[in-house]
């Protein structure tokens, strides 16, 4: 990577809007030096005008979701109805479409400012439970994909081994299932890493794993101190069968199992008894909040401030991609909490930045990034101030117009690496992503 000096007109240092911030990268990609107080760019920075920020983890996304906005959006229903329609969508991707539509949606990703995403990735096999001859076929597709959208990603490959407690996976599940643990943490041992790629695990959720299988996944990411996420408690219905199948609720079910801890991940976590938000708590288990998808869904509003106060860090979420805005995701978690509760100001916009940026990253295995620092690495993202949404509030208040006005399409530019991805709006590496999208959603949609 050569070498680069970037100018920011503002930047976000250690939760303060500093000035006239220069930010050199150095060859093997991370910060070199940090100097605020510059009046002027120095002679050949790359200026970036506007507010610029760490880059932004976005925790939680299903990348073959991202077919399904719009199309889904027609007529009532629930989550289970909506999932019958993902799953028709899931049926038809391979290797190869799956390279295409995840290169488009991970560069829609770094358009919003995105720099590392965490795929919870299932789409193991052929739709009718056959290896592929590569048994990674899929999972490095969407490594591949996001090496050329210029983005990090952490892998969360995941173990879906049932249908329902003690049922076998449906016909449309087949694809996801190795069998059993075992045979799923032998495919995945297979997964290589690279300079932008990390691998880690996921437990589908405790409906789609067997009780007695639980450790053997947590033991695996353990071994390899590698991040593990897991659906909880989207639904009650899948509370109740829980309750019904172990005696316990899901949470409890994670806790006895040794699944729950500082490198777990909770995503969702919508419907939770008071016990069970100790628990993740006390164990510090992460949070990954989805608030646009929980909207569409209908899922609910999750417990997100009992969950930090008890000591569950938060992170955020696209999801099923029904938006890609990570700004949208942070100022959605302060307002559904003003929903639920009736009162405002439960997050400060430098709390919900940490939670799109350092503490993502960190879920996701980059404890790296997500900081504006020498020796973190040179990712980071530069919000306009001057569009219709943010102009107004003066510089001193940027982090307030960012998190609660902008949107991504006010995102100007985003750099990973100290590579310039994106430059005023454009993407460098996929310049034609919308047109890839189209292209890539109506093949999986079979259109």
């Amino acid at each position: 990577m050569t070498p680069q000096t970037y100018w920011a007109e503002h930047a976000w240092l250690n939760d303060t809007v500093e000035p006239g911030v220069v930010i050199e990268t150095a060859s093997d990609g991370r910060i070199a030096a940090v100097r605020p107080g510059a009046g002027a760019p120095p002679v050949g920075a790359v200026t970036l005008r506007g507010f610029t920020i760490p880059g932004l983890a976005n925790a939680h996304s299903h990348a073959f979701h991202r077919a399904l906005r719009g199309t889904v959006q027609v007529g009532s229903g629930t989550f289970w109805t909506w999932r019958e329609v993902m799953y028709s969508v899931a049926a038809r991707l391979t290797p190869e479409t799956y390279f295409e539509l995840a290169r488009a949606v991970y560069a829609e990703m770094a358009l919003a400012g995105i720099t590392c995403v965490g795929e919870f990735h299932y789409l193991h096999h052929q739709p009718d439970g056959t290896p592929y001859d590569n048994p990674n076929a899929m999972g490095e597709a969407l490594m591949a994909a996001a090496a050329e959208a210029g983005i990090r990603i952490t892998l969360l490959d995941t173990a879906y081994l049932s249908s329902g407690f003690g049922a076998a996976p449906d016909p449309h599940q087949r694809r996801f299932s190795d069998g059993d643990a075992q045979g799923w943490a032998v495919r995945a041992s297979e997964l290589k890493a690279g300079p932008h790629a990390r691998i880690g695990a996921a437990i589908h959720s405790v409906r789609a794993v067997p009780a007695d299988q639980l450790g053997q996944v947590a033991a695996w990411a353990e071994e390899r101190e590698a991040p593990l996420h897991v659906h909880l408690s989207e639904q009650t219905a899948e509370n109740d069968a829980c309750l019904t199948a172990y005696g316990l609720t899901p949470a409890a079910l994670l806790a006895e199992h040794g699944v729950l801890g500082p490198r777990t991940t909770a995503v969702h976590a919508t419907h939770l008894a008071p016990e069970d938000i100790a628990l993740l708590g006390t164990s510090g288990t992460a949070v990954c909040m989805c608030p646009t998808t929980e909207r569409d869904l209908a899922d609910g509003i999750g417990p997100a401030k009992s969950l930090e106060l008890a000591g569950s860090p938060l992170t955020l979420g696209s999801d099923s991609h029904a938006v890609i805005d990570l700004l949208e995701e942070a100022r959605a978690l302060e307002l559904d909490e003003r929903l639920h509760t009736r009162t405002r100001g439960h997050w400060t916009a430098a709390r919900l930045l940490r939670a799109a940026t350092s503490d993502g990253h960190a879920s996701l295995g980059w404890p790296d990034a997500g900081r504006l620092e020498p020796g973190a690495l040179a990712d980071f993202a530069t919000v306009a101030l001057d569009s219709v949404r943010t102009a107004g509030p003066p510089p001193r208040l940027a982090a307030e117009a960012a998190v609660f006005a902008a949107t991504a399409s006010d995102v100007r530019h985003t750099v990973v690496a100290g590579r310039h991805v994106v430059r005023d709006g454009h993407h460098q590496l996929v310049p034609h992503a919308a047109g890839e999208l189209a292209s890539a959603v109506a093949s999986a949609l079979g259109g």
